[in-house]
């Protein structure tokens, strides 16, 4: 196999994840959204939880990040960013959460942004899930798959 089926398959592999995660995920948020400022309070009020979910993070962006070095394509980009975005994330989780979810809480509070964001989310994971999930294009049979692959005999 080569390096651009097994990077193509790769990208396929983290798109059939990413993609449902992403959609269930701003659908969650949007049917929840009422819920989101309290969720929020409630995860900052112990440094516990910033702390074990920005290692959480963090880990899940490195696998992205050290299994995915391929930037050929919309899917492999999105899966990449999605990666490196990931990372980022749980490092500043880790390193500076009140920041973060400062931050976090004025684009909860800007219900517009917040409403679109979590829609271009969705979206993004549709796109993931239809590159993940659909069949692959099958490659034209060649007339030696046709017969078999026997090449023909000599008299």
């Amino acid at each position: 196999m080569t390096a651009q089926p097994q990077s193509e398959a790769r990208t396929r592999g983290f798109a059939r994840v990413l993609g449902p995660y992403l959609v269930i995920a701003a659908l969650a948020a949007l049917v929840r959204a009422s819920d989101m400022p309290t969720l929020l309070a409630e995860f900052e009020a112990s440094v516990v939880w910033s702390w074990v979910t920005g290692a959480f993070v963090l880990l899940s962006g490195l696998i992205v990040i050290a299994l995915h070095q391929y930037w050929r394509g919309a899917a492999a980009i999105v899966v990449s960013v999605l990666g490196w975005l990931t990372t980022l994330k749980g490092l500043f989780l880790l390193v500076i959460p009140q920041r973060y979810l400062s931050f976090g809480d004025s684009v909860i509070n800007a219900k517009g942004w917040w409403l679109a964001i979590m829609a271009v989310m969705a979206l993004v994971g549709l796109y993931l899930t239809y590159v993940g999930w659909n069949p692959a294009v099958r490659q034209p049979k060649t007339a030696d798959r046709k017969s078999g692959g026997h090449l023909p005999r000599a008299a």
